[in-house]
Parts: structure tokens; sequence; C-alpha cells
């Protein structure tokens, strides 16, 4: 059956970046014979500014119904407040498709600076697996006496051991597959602060010793309070194999990790949902970056990226893992990754990905 994919690009530099991603699909896809249908959607800050909507129920219904998976090119719109895009597409997608796992390879690739002395690529090789629908994200919490010298501000964290359970065993089946692919050595590290959070960590660390013990036997655990695993990102990111997060930890940790894999051009990340007729959806980390918008010089690599994940979590691996080669034969062409810095246009680093597939 033909790959079905919603296209949103949203604002700024989303459009750039997608019509590139969009190029190489189709070079990938008439090489592999693989079928695919593509249709636009124009959610994101025009459409909110013109109609006052972002996305209603019935669209994301359709986003269900109708697509195996979302290509994200960017939201942030300069006119509207920042959140409102956020929640109101992002996270509202999140949780309405139940995008429960949030996956950020963290890998640095050939010809990329690396702001950590003497690391490679053999050294910044690593996957970030986060639970993407629970913790300080559900929104539990309020104010007392809002707006008064004795206001008080609650934001609970939550943590469900159904919640919880169903990501570890994602993460443990992805650790478990990397071993025997080769990739990974068949480590799992949990990143929480039990020290402290003594009611969410304690559920989290319980689970992963329970499940580990009982059913992935196979796989070393590991674990790290979230500030000692910032230091080791640092320090020798190479220990790092799988790493299994909460939400909010997980979305700090993954932007230390862009970094030291070169910056947020070159990282991307899927929200999914690995459940049967799930829909996940794939997207650059690296924002809208508005300033640059329509001048063809911004990174198209991380969006590229994405829809390297999108074929290799959709059942097309081998097409995913020829996208991603090709990128890694792409990035010691570059003079930089920073927008306008890169020696090549936009589109120009495109037709250099589809150069080399």
């Amino acid at each position: 059956m033909a790959l079905r994919i919603a296209v949103l690009p949203g604002d700024g530099t989303g459009p750039e970046v997608i019509r590139e991603a969009l190029k190489v699909l189709k070079a990938v896809a008439g090489d592999e014979g693989l079928p695919y249908s593509t249709e636009t959607f124009d959610f994101g800050g025009d459409r909110y500014l013109a109609t006052g909507k972002i996305i209603e129920d019935e669209e994301i219904q359709t986003l269900r119904k109708n697509f195996d998976a979302i290509l994200l090119g960017a939201v942030g719109h300069p006119e509207v407040a920042p959140g409102i895009l956020e929640k109101g597409l992002l996270l509202n997608l999140r949780f309405q498709l139940d995008q429960y796992i949030n996956l950020r390879p963290v890998k640095l690739y050939p010809g990329v600076d690396c702001p950590l002395k003497d690391k490679g690529p053999e050294d910044v090789n690593f996957d970030v697996i986060r639970e993407n629908t629970e913790d300080l994200y559900c929104g539990a919490g309020g104010f007392l006496r809002k707006h008064s010298p004795q206001e008080v501000a609650t934001q609970e964290m939550i943590a469900t051991r159904f919640g919880v359970e169903r990501c570890l065993r994602y993460a443990f089946e992805f650790a478990r597959r990397k071993k025997a692919n080769g990739e990974g050595k068949g480590l799992l590290t949990l990143v929480h602060k039990t020290n402290v959070l003594t009611f969410a960590a304690d559920l989290w660390f319980r689970a992963f010793e329970e499940i580990g013990k009982t059913d992935y036997q196979d796989i070393q655990r590991d674990y790290n309070h979230v500030d000692a695993c910032c230091m080791w990102f640092v320090k020798n990111p190479e220990f790092y194999d799988t790493i299994v997060v909460p939400n909010m930890f997980g979305d700090i940790i993954t932007d230390l990790g862009a970094m030291i894999q070169g910056g947020m051009g070159i990282a991307a990340g899927g929200n999914i949902n690995p459940d049967p007729g799930g829909t996940s959806m794939f997207e650059p980390i690296g924002g809208s970056a508005p300033k640059y918008t329509g001048q063809d010089v911004i990174n198209p690599l991380a969006c590229i990226g994405a829809l390297a994940m999108l074929l290799q979590n959709g059942g097309q691996k081998k097409a995913g893992d020829r996208v991603e080669e090709a990128i890694k034969k792409t990035t010691p062409k570059l003079r930089s990754l920073a927008a306008g810095r890169m020696g090549y246009s936009t589109t120009e680093v495109g037709d250099l990905v589809i150069d080399a597939l």
C-alpha cells in the first residue's frame, strides 16, 4: 500500500525545508519503487491570524483516519504570541493522536563541528526516547489568589503506570532491536531525579527495574539523575546507547543533545504512536527561523533527516537508511550548518543529498 503523508509546511522557513525534503522523497521513492501520496495542510500562524483557528478536532480526525504519518516543517510566527501555536497545534496533535513516544537521535555526522573537544562521530551516537504525553505537559495545576501578593501557582508532574510502562517497553524493544542489528550495545539508561522527586521518579524506577528483570534480561540497565546526565553528555557522550526519560527532562536534555551533534540545523525528531494504525509526526527541531524566510539560505538537513525517520519508522527502513546515509555524505561538503554560511543555498543542499543517494 502507498505511504500516505500529511504535509504541514507551517511557518517561516518551514515551507522551504519541506520543499527540499519532498524533493528527496520523490528521488528515493523513484529509486526504491515506493508508492506514496502527500496532501498539504495550512495549519500554522498565517491561518491563525486570518481565521483565529489553529486546528479543529475534526481536522485531527482526518489526519488520524487518512494518513500514516505527518511531515512538519516548522511552527512559530512572529506575529503570534509564544505558546499559542505550540500548544494549539504541536501539543494538541501529540495528545489527540496519542504520540506517546518522542524519538530523538543524537548523532554527530561526518564533517560537522562538535563543540566538545576531541569528540567525533564515533563518540556522539545515541538515541533519546522521551515519554511524550504525561508529566508537566498535561497542564494539571492552576492559580490561587492570582494577581495578588499571595499568589500561588502549581504545575503537577503526572506519571501513570500505564503511560510509564508503555514508554519503557518501547525503549527496551528499541535497545534490543539496535543490539540485534549491530547498531547498539544493549544498554538502556533511565534518566530522572529519584533523590528529590520521590513519587513520580519512584514509579518510573520501580517499573524500569521490574520490566527489565522480567522481560529484558538481555538489556543492561543503568540510571542517571538528570543533572548528572547533562554532565556526562558533555564529558563522555560515548557512554550512552539508548536513553529513556520523562517528558520535561527529555525536552531539556534533547536540546543539549542537539548542540553536541552540531546544532539545531541537523537535529530531527519523531512524535510516534507505535500502535497499529497510529499516526506519527516527524519534524526538524530548529524552529521557523522567520528572519531567514524566503532567502533560500536555511539548512534543510534536519527536515530531510525527519523524512529519513518517517521512512525508517513507517515500514520503509531501506529507503530511510539511504536518505540518512546521503545526509552523512553531504555534511562534509558544507562550510557550516548555519543559515547563510553553508556555502550552498537551501535548494543546492537538497540537490547534494539527491546526488548522494
